[in-house]
C-alpha cells in the first residue's frame, strides 16, 4: 500500500509540474479527483508549499474541503494560514457544520470571529450555534445538515425532495420526520421508503417512537447509544423536543478515539501531551504537576521506610523485598484500575454490579496472593535457607495483592462518584498508594515477629 501511495504522488506530482501555457491541468484534475478523500489528503500533504498553492489553482474550494476535513487538526491549522485570499473562507462554506465547528474551536476567540465575519451568515450562524454547546456534549458534536420531511408527505414526494436536499446533507440513510413545530415525531430509513408504494403517505409506513439524544447529554453517551442500537446516526433534539441535527457514525469513532485518548492520558498521568506534534516545552508543562505531585508521594514513602529504620537495621536482609513488594503491589493496583475504568466507560458497572465487582477484585487479589506467596516461600527459603523471612515476605504480599486490587477499583468509583473523569486515579497514582500500603504492611508484620528472627 506505501508503494502504491509513493506511485501515486509521483505521478501527481509530475503531472502537476507540467505547466500548460494555457493553465490546463485536466490530467491532473481526473487523477487526483479519483483518489478517495483520504488519499487525496495523504498526496496532498505530501506536496512542497509550491505544489500546494497550484493545487489551489486547480481545485475550487468544494472540492478542496474533502481534503481539507480528512487533515488532521495540527495539519489543517497550517494549511488554512496559507489558504490564498477568501479561498479558506469559501471552502468552510462547503464544509459540514460539525466539522467546521471543530476547526475553528481549535483557534482563539478572536481568530474564530474574524473568520465567521467572513463566512456565509447562513452557514456562520450554524457554526456559531454548534460552538455555543458545552464541549463533549451531543450539540458540540452534531452536525445540522439533516433532511428532514412531513408526516403527510407522500414516498414520491419525499424521493423528489431527496434528490435535491441529499448532495448537501452529511447522510441521508435515515430520514427524520418533524411537526408543524419542528419536533421529531418520527423516522423512516432509506431501504423503508424506497421499497415503499410512491403514493403511500410517511405517516403510514415511519417509525413514530425515534430513539434520540438531548442536546446536553454527554458524547460518550451518545457513541454508547450509536453503539448498542447498531445506528449509522442519531438525532439530537431540544429540551422541548424539536429537531437540531444528527451525530453520525463517522463523528462517533472521533469521539471514541478522544476518549481513548483521553483515558489513555489520564491513566499514565499525560493529559494533554500525548500529541507528538507538541512542543517539548508544552509536554513538560503538562507532566510537571504529576510528577511534581508523585514526587512528594514518593517522600512519603521514603517517610515509612524511615519510620522502620530500627527493624532494617535488625534484618537487612529485608531491604532486598522492598522493590519486590512495592512494584507487586502498583502492579497488581493498576491493573484493577483498569477494569473499573473500562467498565465505567462502557457502562457495565452499575449500581447495582459494584458489590459483585469488588467481591471478583478481591477474590482475583486473594488468589493471586496466595500464588505469589507460594512461590516467593518456597523460592525464599531455598536462596536463603531463611523459613521466617520467606514467611514474612510471603503473608505481606499475600496482603498486599488482596488491599491492592480492591484499592485499585475502589478509588476511581469514589472519584466517578464526585462527577470526575475516573481515568484521573492515574495508573502512577493508584501505584504510589499501594507503594505506601505495601511497605506498611511489609514492614509492620517484619516488626511484629522481629523477636524470632
Amino acid at each position: 500500500m506505501t508503494n502504491t501511495k509513493t506511485s501515486n504522488t509521483e505521478h501527481l506530482k509530475s503531472l502537476l509540474a507540467e505547466r500548460p501555457g494555457n493553465g490546463d491541468h485536466t490530467e491532473f484534475r481526473a487523477a487526483f479527483l479519483a483518489l478517495h478523500p483520504t488519499d487525496q489528503a495523504a498526496v496532498f500533504i505530501s506536496f512542497e508549499t509550491g505544489e500546494r498553492q497550484s493545487v489551489y489553482d486547480i481545485l475550487t474550494p468544494e472540492e478542496f474541503s474533502y481534503i481539507f476535513e480528512a487533515l488532521d487538526e495540527y495539519q489543517q491549522s497550517e494549511i488554512f494560514e496559507e489558504l490564498p485570499g477568501d479561498y479558506g473562507t469559501l471552502m468552510l462554506n462547503e464544509m459540514f457544520t460539525d466539522d467546521v465547528a471543530t476547526f475553528l474551536n481549535e483557534m482563539d476567540d478572536e481568530g474564530a470571529e474574524k473568520v465567521l465575519l467572513e463566512m456565509d451568515p447562513g452557514e456562520a450562524a450554524a457554526a456559531r450555534e454548534v460552538m455555543g454547546y458545552t464541549p463533549e456534549t451531543a450539540g458540540a458534536v452534531m452536525t445540522k445538515e439533516v433532511v428532514s420531511i412531513a408526516a403527510d408527505d407522500s414516498v414520491a414526494e419525499v424521493l423528489e425532495q431527496l434528490r435535491r436536499a441529499a448532495p448537501d446533507a452529511e447522510t441521508v440513510y435515515y430520514l427524520y420526520v418533524i411537526d408543524a413545530e419542528k419536533r421529531l415525531a418520527g423516522v423512516i430509513s432509506l431501504r423503508d421508503l424506497i421499497t415503499a408504494q410512491p403514493e403511500e403517505l410517511i405517516k403510514e409506513i415511519m417509525s413514530t417512537r425515534p430513539v434520540s439524544v438531548r442536546e446536553d447529554v454527554d458524547q460518550e453517551d451518545v457513541a454508547r447509544m450509536i453503539g448498542d442500537y447498531d445506528f449509522l446516526a442519531v438525532p439530537v433534539v431540544s429540551k422541548d423536543g424539536q429537531l437540531l441535527g444528527i451525530v453520525t457514525v463517522d463523528d462517533v469513532i472521533d469521539i471514541l478515539e478522544e476518549e481513548a485518548t483521553e483515558d489513555l492520558g489520564e491513566l499514565s498521568a499525560v493529559k494533554g501531551a500525548t500529541d507528538i506534534n507538541i512542543s517539548p516545552f508544552r509536554a513538560a508543562g503538562k507532566r510537571a504537576p504529576w510528577i511534581v505531585l508523585l514526587m512528594f508521594f514518593g517522600l512519603i514513602t521514603a517517610g515509612v521506610i524511615g519510620q522502620f529504620e530500627e527493624t532494617l537495621e535488625e534484618i537487612v536482609l529485608l531491604a532486598i523485598f522492598i522493590p519486590l513488594i512495592m512494584d507487586s503491589a502498583g502492579n497488581t493496583g493498576t491493573q484493577s484500575l483498569g477494569v473499573a475504568v473500562r467498565g465505567l466507560a462502557l457502562g457495565t458497572i452499575q449500581k447495582k454490579t459494584i458489590g459483585k465487582m469488588l467481591r471478583r477484585e478481591l477474590g482475583t487479589g486473594v488468589i493471586l496472593g496466595m500464588i505469589c506467596m507460594a512461590v516467593l516461600g518456597i523460592t525464599i527459603t531455598l536462596l536463603y535457607d531463611q523459613w521466617l523471612l520467606a514467611l514474612v515476605v510471603g503473608f505481606s504480599i499475600f496482603c498486599t495483592l488482596s488491599i491492592a486490587t480492591v484499592i485499585g477499583a475502589t478509588v476511581p468509583l469514589i472519584i466517578n462518584k464526585i462527577k470526575l473523569d475516573p481515568a484521573i486515579a492515574s495508573g502512577p497514582f493508584i501505584t504510589t498508594i499501594n507503594d505506601i500500603l505495601g511497605l506498611l504492611i511489609y514492614f509492620s508484620i517484619a516488626t511484629s515477629l522481629l523477636d524470632f528472627f
